[in-house]
């Protein structure tokens, strides 16, 4: 018997010469066998036990070579969140780390890798099922061949795991029955809430899903890659499923029973809207600087890569609706700029139309193709001036952008399905997509987000019957809640996995009023992120990359170690200390006795002179900003490197400590500075991109 689902309970048994997995629920499976300490893997009928049980584990998440071991990664708690027909769906709570070498292997680097992992999947919300699809949309899952193993149904842009599956995914081709060992996750938020709208029940799930492709931090995955990857790319999804009876966390999944997922007709109702970078070769440079340098490449040589990014979104939701919120004035106008010149070269015989408002001399701007000859006129630009229109905590205007939309929403449409039985009969298909950018893809977007699924799930509602015609969910107190704390919620996290904190104008998401209390809060969370983005997202980085696959450490012994040692020059590395002890003597100078008139004069002098000192530490700091950034060690991006090479430059110029700050330039990569000796650092060279 083939089994499609991946096993819901497993135990691990532990020797000196394997690890064994197999499932207590179903004793005549297959168990898989990893060698110890190859990472070998095969699968063996009718095992014989050995070693002692570990544990019962909920999962394995994959296995990952790091500098001197592999380790099989186990889940072992994960928590009920809900069901989605009839389907129980789970949080990871914890993982562990099995090594494969009888005795564990320590060095430092080895260390850092192991708490960079461990922290990412501490930090990172992680959701899985074990018999429904949760990286595709109901409507691609129509279209979904459901003999298939659940792994292989996944789309791989979420399948948040893969490169820690491929071990896995690789001994497919030899023993065929390792696919229930293999469980897909995403990265994302997942709330499923159960409620009722005018006496009709009804199941509310919102979905976002973190794209893996150019997956990182906000300021290190900008714009988009030359394979038409962009960043803080996310699919959302709000379903809304009218009829069914296993949505809540009581009773049993009834895929384990054999259950038909409620009693009647099930009508499922769902609504996709994406979010990603604007899609040119652009960053923005880190230095220190509340507002860091931004970074633009010719638009020309970003054609084919936006050409790739926007074949994909055409052919995998339909037309695509780019909705652009950055701001037309200041530094990033540039921004705006650079993507209205890709489209123009994109579409065939661009038409544009502008309209200007009382606040800006433009509010609006739509770039349309004449004509319908080729897959990229399906694109249709819209710049709405959300700055200045929105300004004042004048949120509700954003309502102008769904009357400009106007009859592109209605022709989109929206997914509906009706289920009775064992059979599904579609209503109707998404015809189109809404993409959303502002600079970040966060809080400007977060609000034309919810705005557009509030209008609709209230079309929705009237379509099936449940609302009145005229009638709005904003009036049913216990739904407009439950909606706008879901939204602002999804918020909250796409926005802590690309920038360290919580959403700005989350206040008018869940309340539908901006507050003097949010802007608080907005300018609390907007100091936080200046701090961790120049101190913390380098880390953060790094734990992207390694868990994704795009920084493979290597296994020789004889390569470099030491991957996270600060190698900046001493002098460098000195001055924020030099700085503290300043400040520090300074505040002692006041609070020192003065006994005599010649030891006032020699305190003041004292005071002068540390005064001075922090002034120029200070300034030093400011003015060579980049190399007190805590850049990635791993992956460092290109115009990190450059920029780095620069301030050290520049920095060997000062006239106070310039003479003294020795070593060479970084060629290539950069780990946080030059090494003093001279020696070309081998580890710069180790991070390359698998291939899959």
């Amino acid at each position: 018997m083939a089994f499609v689902n991946p096993f819901r309970d497993i135990n691990v048994h532990a020797s000196p010469s394997h690890y064994l997995f197999r499932s207590p629920s179903s004793p005549n499976a297959p168990a898989l066998v990893i060698d110890r300490p190859s990472g070998d893997t095969r699968m063996v009928e009718s095992p014989v036990l050995g070693g002692k049980r570990v544990t019962s584990v909920a999962g394995i998440l994959g296995m990952i070579r790091l500098r001197l071991d592999k380790y099989i990664v186990i889940i072992t708690k994960a928590k009920l969140i809900g069901r989605i027909r009839g389907h129980s769906v789970y949080k990871i709570e914890a993982t562990e780390f099995l090594p494969l070498q009888e005795r564990e292997l320590h060095d430092s680097d080895e260390d850092a890798y192991l708490s960079l992992l461990r922290t990412h999947l501490r930090t990172g919300p992680m959701y899985f099922s074990y018999s429904f699809d949760l990286t595709n949309t109901f409507q691609r899952q129509q279209s979904a061949d459901h003999s298939l193993p659940l792994w292989q149904r996944t789309d791989e842009r979420f399948f948040w795991n893969r490169y820690l599956q491929s071990d896995l995914i690789d001994t497919r081709s030899s023993y065929p029955t390792i696919d229930p060992y293999i469980l897909p996750v995403f990265f994302g938020f997942l709330k499923i809430t159960t409620t009722v709208l005018k006496s009709t029940p009804l199941t509310f799930v919102l979905i976002t899903r973190k794209c893996r492709h150019r997956a990182g931090t906000r300021y290190l995955s900008r714009g988009i890659d030359e394979a038409g990857n962009v960043g803080n790319f996310n699919e959302t999804e709000q379903v809304v499923i009218v009829g069914d009876s296993t949505g809540g966390l009581g009773g049993y999944d009834q895929s384990t029973i054999g259950g038909n997922k409620g009693s009647g007709k099930v009508q499922i109702l769902s609504y996709v809207q994406t979010r990603g970078s604007v899609p040119v070769y652009w960053a923005e440079l880190n230095n220190l600087s509340y507002t860091p340098k931004l970074q633009i490449r010719g638009v020309e040589t970003a054609v084919p890569a936006t050409k790739k990014h926007f074949d994909e979104q055409i052919n995998l939701y339909g037309d695509n609706y780019l909705v652009n919120l950055v701001n037309q004035k200041g530094r990033e106008e540039r921004v705006k700029a650079a993507y209205e010149k890709v489209v123009r070269l994109l579409v065939t015989k661009p038409e544009e139309s502008k309209q200007a408002s009382e606040k800006s001399s433009e509010r609006f701007r739509e770039i349309e193709p004449s004509e319908r000859n080729k897959k990229m006129d399906r694109l249709h630009y819209v710049y709405f001036d959300f700055h200045h229109e929105c300004s004042k905590m004048r949120w509700h205007r954003a309502l102008l952008l769904l009357d400009k939309l106007g009859d592109g929403l209605h022709e989109q449409k929206y997914f509906h399905s009706v289920e009775g039985g064992a059979t599904s009969t579609v209503q109707s298909n998404q015809q189109s997509v809404v993409r959303t950018n502002c600079m970040d893809c966060l809080d400007r977007t977060n609000v034309v987000q919810s705005m557009l699924a509030r209008w609709t799930i209230n079309r929705q509602m009237i379509d099936i019957g449940v609302l009145a015609n005229g009638e709005d969910i904003s009036k049913h107190a216990n739904f407009e809640l439950m909606f706008r704390n879901a939204w602002a919620d999804n918020a909250d996290v796409v926005s802590r996995a690309y920038s360290g904190t919580g959403a700005l104008k989350t206040d008018f998401t869940r309340l539908g009023v901006r507050t003097k209390a949010g802007a608080l809060a907005d300018l609390s969370n907007s100091i936080t992120r200046f701090f961790r983005n120049n101190f913390a997202d380098g880390p953060r980085q790094d734990a992207y990359d390694l868990f994704l696959g795009n920084y493979l450490p290597s296994t020789s012994l004889t390569a470099s170690s030491l991957m996270f040692v600060d190698r900046r020059p001493i002098l460098v590395q000195s001055v924020p200390y030099i700085l503290y002890a300043a400040i520090f003597l300074e505040f002692a100078s006041f609070v020192l006795p003065r006994q005599t008139e010649s030891g006032q004069i020699s305190l003041r002098i004292f005071a002068l002179f540390w005064l001075m000192v922090a002034a120029w530490a200070m300034n030093f700091v400011k003015e060579h900003g980049m190399l007190y950034v805590n850049w990635p060690k791993l992956n460092v991006p290109a115009f990190a490197v450059e920029g780095y090479n620069e301030a050290l430059a520049k920095a060997r110029q000062d006239k106070i400590v310039g003479r003294w700050i020795g070593g060479p330039k970084v060629e290539g990569r950069h780990e946080r500075g030059a090494s003093i000796s001279g020696v070309r650092l081998i580890h710069l060279e180790e991070g390359k991109k698998r291939i899959e």
